[in-house]
């Protein structure tokens, strides 16, 4: 069986090193997991032509099916830019997927393309694993996809309403309509404006590497921070807060739990063996650190 963590940029992702340490942690050595530089162009042809499973997950099978002389398709982890992008070329999509408006899974079974959401999943678990409790107040930092998914989270641990923080509100009307169908009441403002949204119990920065670094001195008074960065570790935000007693949420806990529910969709198996993927993904974060010019 096949699969494929697929974006542009896509060299950096840390799935393959998940992926592949759940598939050998299973015994699934037939299975095989790739990285594919995809943009929202290619992606239409490059789905095209996958071939799918056409019975049962090869999980379930214990081996994969064939399919017109190559290993099957059994899924791809989806991620920037073409959460958004995929939902169209999809043959079902579930009610989380269409009320975030993405879909980070793609799971082939019975020659269908079937969507799902499972950054939600791995938001929640990041949160809890760390111990932050069940927010009363919110902000989120940035309005794309993974924004998006935060809301959605954030609605599932109780909470209706929430802040957006962006750079341009004219772009996140598609947050923005996110936000209403969860039924979560969003103000929009700009990141200029930080000072003003920091007394909550939790912010949610979903900005890219560096971005909330000019933040840092600001977020530093906030109780808990979840950046959903996880390379390069702490972001200037992470130990700011850090320093100053509050709780952090990297990133990578939210990527670990998100490829775990992945495995267990593309398998058919709850047996997803979490810490040894774990393992994998900090030593090749480590490696990376290592490697990194000083």
């Amino acid at each position: 069986m096949r699969a494929a963590v697929m974006g542009s940029p896509i060299g950096h992702s840390l799935s393959p090193h998940l992926h592949r340490a759940a598939y050998a942690a299973m015994g699934l050595d037939g299975w095989s997991y790739e990285a594919i530089e995809c943009d929202e162009a290619r992606l239409p042809g490059l789905l095209a032509g996958l071939t799918p499973v056409r019975g049962q997950r090869g999980g379930e099978q214990g081996g994969g099916e064939e399919g017109d002389g190559e290993r099957a398709w059994a899924g791809l982890s989806l991620t920037m830019p073409l959460k958004r992008a995929v939902l169209p070329l999809l043959d079902t999509v579930s009610d989380l997927a269409v009320e975030v408006g993405g879909a980070n899974t793609v799971v082939f079974a019975d020659g269908l393309r079937h969507g799902h959401n499972t950054d939600v999943h791995g938001i929640e678990q990041a949160l809890a694993e760390a111990g932050v409790p069940a927010p009363r107040s919110a902000t989120v930092l940035g309005g794309g996809a993974t924004a998006a998914s935060a809301l959605a989270a954030l609605r599932n641990l109780g909470l209706f309403a929430a802040t957006l923080l962006v750079r341009d509100p004219a772009r996140a009307g598609e947050t923005a309509e996110v936000a209403e169908r969860l039924g979560v009441a969003l103000a929009v403002e700009t990141l200029d404006k930080l000072d003003a949204y920091t007394g909550v119990d939790l912010v949610v920065s979903t900005l890219p590497a560096g971005a909330a670094d000019a933040f840092a001195g600001r977020l530093a008074r906030v109780p808990a921070l979840f950046d959903v960065v996880y390379a390069p570790w702490p972001t200037k935000a992470a130990m700011a807060v850090r320093d100053a007693g509050g709780t952090v949420v990297g990133g990578f806990a939210m990527l670990l739990h998100q490829a775990a529910r992945q495995v267990e969709l593309m398998t058919g198996r709850v047996d997803v063996p979490v810490e040894a993927m774990r393992a994998a993904g900090e030593a090749e974060i480590a490696r990376r650190s290592a490697a990194r010019p000083q």
